[in-house]
């Protein structure tokens, strides 16, 4: 008789420009003990959507079970006004680059774009509050936030602190935060300024279906 073999838990590759969105699912996976998943942070070296896209791409033709793109939209915001001599409009970019992942048949199954606009911190914000305001950058949303979470900061030792990460201080409030989020709709190229948090997409994939 042959052995039996064990169920791997699904693998995630998280590709973000910045760290918050890794420490922030990586506290979700420490305290929620019924996921079981693998999550392995992707970083791009380079910061352009048109580099975070192609390694979205190459990510999910590997050992990945799902590749999750969260994109800040203030980084965009950034990027197009640092830009001198560009001739294509970084949003614009991320437009088509969206697109093109997720209207592939080859990606479709495995690539989840979310987006933030402005941040990751704005769906922190949305734990308290629902809100359509139209953020212009990060200083505003944590101006915001800190009215409900006073001692916020964006660092390592704060997203992750032992028995008080930033999952456990908002885990109570995650289901009033999705019920918020769907209020404010999906990000859409037609108004890309609007005020938008697509992770309960992340809560929502098939592999954790049930658990929120």
């Amino acid at each position: 008789m042959g052995r039996i073999k064990r169920k791997t838990s699904p693998a995630f590759a998280i590709v973000a420009d910045g760290e918050t969105e890794i420490w922030y699912l990586q506290m979700m996976q420490r305290n929620e003990r019924r996921v079981r998943l693998t999550i392995k942070p992707e970083l791009p070296k380079k910061k352009r959507i048109e580099d975070q896209c192609e390694l979205v791409c190459k990510l999910a033709q590997g050992e990945y079970d799902k590749v999750f793109w969260i994109v800040d939209l203030d980084q965009i915001v950034k990027e197009r006004r640092e830009a001198t001599g560009v001739k294509k409009d970084p949003m614009q970019t991320f437009i088509e680059c969206r697109k093109r992942v997720l209207s592939s048949k080859k990606y479709s199954n495995r690539i989840r774009v979310i987006v933030n606009n402005p941040c990751l911190e704005f769906w922190f914000l949305l734990h308290f509050m629902h809100t359509s305001k139209s953020f212009d950058c990060y200083d505003q949303v944590e101006k915001e936030l800190k009215k409900y979470i006073q001692d916020y900061n964006k660092s390592v030792g704060y997203f992750k602190k032992p028995n008080n990460d930033i999952y456990l201080k908002l885990k109570p409030r995650l289901k009033k935060a999705i019920e918020h989020s769907d209020l404010l709709g999906v990000f859409t190229p037609e108004t890309p300024s609007k005020a938008v948090s697509e992770m309960p997409q992340f809560f929502r994939t098939e592999e954790l279906k049930g658990l929120f």
